[in-house]
């Protein structure tokens, strides 16, 4: 078995893990709270973000053309996703509870 067949393995378990994580976070998008169901949305971005990077990963080793933009777009849905949740960190800590 090569190196790469390894990879590969590595790659999709952690694409099915991912697929997994899925569960928790479509039950919060359809909670009753506001707050819980926005942070949903940013782990969703996340999630989805991670699968297109290992797929596209794992597709760029295993298929002939290049399937590396699929990874890239996944980069920077995760890159999206962080950056909101970011801002929803500062905007939480700049205005204080009463």
């Amino acid at each position: 078995m090569e190196i790469t067949d390894w990879f590969n393995w590595i790659f999709l378990g952690l694409a099915l893990l991912q697929a997994l994580g899925l569960v928790p976070i479509i039950r919060r998008l359809r909670g009753l709270d506001p707050v819980v169901r926005a942070k949903a949305r940013f782990d969703l971005l996340d999630t989805i973000g991670s699968m297109l990077l290992f797929c596209g990963i794992v597709l760029s080793l295993e298929v002939s053309g290049s399937w590396f933009w699929l990874a890239l777009a996944g980069f920077v849905l995760i890159g999206a996703g962080y950056a909101g949740k970011g801002v929803h960190l500062l905007r939480a800590r700049r205005c204080p509870t009463a």
